[in-house]
């Protein structure tokens, strides 16, 4: 007895140990922080002239900047839904530290790589823009002539966050949470802000050669879509995948709940990258609405036809698959052209998600890869047959509409994002194993909801009345409940 109490008195100092070393380190955190607001002083606001701002787009671009992003705990919603229940609280508390993580990120340097001055033949940004020194009031003509920088930056940082929140679903229910946070930190820094800047930075590679992604095809869902593929191979699969253990959604409601607030925040998403309050916009809006509509009608189609019954998981995930192909497509192409390219983005990504599972071994646990990588590599692709530029003065038209030659760069533009995006982020989790990629076997049987955070996302019975457990957590002195009875 006295020496469980012993071992207790040191775990118990040597606790009070770390958090007070936490407090220090976090109080010298904020003190640098308030060392470079010194130095950094006015460069966030800076001289302006208020005639050359349109309220009514600034007002449009801040709202839009809030519709994509609740888009993220959204994501979290439509993921957590679709995990066993044991994990659910882990998914949707992923995607609101990604949110917070970013957002630091993107203030601090992510936004000057991806749209700071070009320092290396368009590949990458430098860091005129660290700290948002320079991102003021006054309007940045390269990008937004009519909002102030400030308000286009914020827009971009919700593209930012939501891009990395979309891998976690190729890798839920195993991924050790410390090595989450390293990894989406460095993919964020590797691999979103130099294909931003390759596509959306005037300066960039791919904006030279006329590649057309009104608001994300390439830069947000086939690159978060390949990279995925590169991690759910990299992490592997899940204990008992394909050996008959059940793997069912634990909650359809909460997935359809997350599909419909994508729905929503994707106006935000599409008809906010026109960054007024413009015809133009009005176009994106209809045409992401009506893409989203053609591709969940055929989900559900598809999912009668192979399954004689019409899924509701089906219809909420074929919507967020049509919202996925539109995108690039959604500023350069009219209402019939987002019905085919709904439709077809609809097929191909139904199918690419049998293929993945009946005839692979790949364990994509939410399917990304098929829902948003080969979605967004579509889209991409239809972009450079069905754009107009008579919807769009800045677009190109099509190969419908006498300009082969606009297919051939899409065709180039998804080749290099993927190829970049799957490698990286391949060699990324390669260097990041040493950290340990996933969770042990007995925790990832418990569920990382109380393995890792301690929290349920369901609870059935008072504790007080549970069963004794039968698997202990890997912490000192804590106790597991698994109450899955989904599972």
């Amino acid at each position: 007895m006295a020496t469980i109490q012993d071992e207790s008195s040191v775990n118990s100092t040597f606790g009070q140990r770390r958090f007070l070393l936490g407090a220090i380190s976090t109080l010298a955190v904020g003190v640098l922080a308030g060392a470079g607001a010194k130095l950094l002083a006015g460069g966030s606001s800076g001289a302006f002239n208020a005639n050359s701002i349109n309220t009514g787009d600034t007002a449009w671009v801040l709202a839009a900047s809030a519709l994509v992003m609740i888009m993220t705990p959204a994501v979290g919603f439509f993921y957590g839904g679709m995990v066993r229940s044991k994990n659910v609280v882990s998914v949707i508390k992923q995607s609101l530290v990604i949110l917070a993580l970013i957002s630091i990120q993107w203030t601090l340097f992510g936004y000057s790589l991806a749209f700071g001055k070009d320092i290396g033949g368009g590949m990458l940004g430098g860091l005129g823009f660290f700290g948002l020194s320079g991102v003021g009031y006054a309007p940045n003509p390269d990008y937004a002539p009519t909002v102030p920088h400030l308000a286009y930056m914020i827009f971009q940082a919700m593209f930012a966050i939501i891009t990395p929140a979309l891998i976690i679903g190729a890798f839920v229910e195993r991924i050790r949470f410390r090595t989450l946070v390293v990894f989406v930190l460095l993919w964020a820094t590797l691999v979103y802000d130099p294909i931003a800047h390759w596509v959306w930075n005037p300066a960039g590679w791919l904006h030279k050669l006329g590649a057309l992604d009104f608001a994300g095809g390439t830069v947000v869902h086939a690159s978060s879509g390949f990279a995925a593929l590169a991690a759910a191979i990299v992490v592997g699969k899940r204990v008992g995948f394909k050996k008959g253990e059940a793997t069912e959604a634990n909650n359809v409601p909460l997935t359809i709940l997350g599909a419909a607030l994508l729905w929503f925040g994707w106006f935000g998403f599409n008809a906010g990258s026109a960054l007024a309050a413009s015809p133009l916009a009005v176009s994106a809006f209809v045409v992401t609405n009506t893409a989203a509509a053609a591709a969940a009608l055929t989900w559900m189609a598809l999912s009668w036809i192979q399954n004689g019954r019409p899924s509701a998981l089906a219809t909420a995930t074929g919507a967020v698959c049509g919202l996925v192909a539109i995108t690039p497509a959604s500023g350069f192409v009219g209402p019939l052209s987002s019905i085919a390219i709904g439709v077809i983005g609809g097929l191909v990504t139904y199918l690419m998600l049998l293929l993945r599972n009946k005839r692979t071994q790949i364990d994509d646990t939410l399917d990304v890869w098929a829902a948003h990588g080969m979605g967004g590599l579509t889209g991409a692709l239809l972009t450079g047959v069905f754009a107009e530029k008579v919807i769009n003065s800045a677009g190109a038209n099509g190969l419908l509409f006498g300009n082969p030659g606009q297919l051939l760069t899409q065709i180039i533009a998804v080749v290099v994002t993927a190829a970049y995006s799957f490698g990286v982020t391949f060699l990324l989790l390669k260097l990041l194993s040493f950290m340990g990629l996933r969770v042990t076997s007995r925790e990832e049987a418990v569920g990382l909801d109380i393995a890792a955070h301690g929290e349920e996302g369901y609870r059935i019975l008072p504790r007080e009345e549970m069963p004794e457990p039968d698997v202990p957590l890997l912490e000192e002195g804590s106790i597991v409940y698994s109450n899955s009875q989904n599972d």
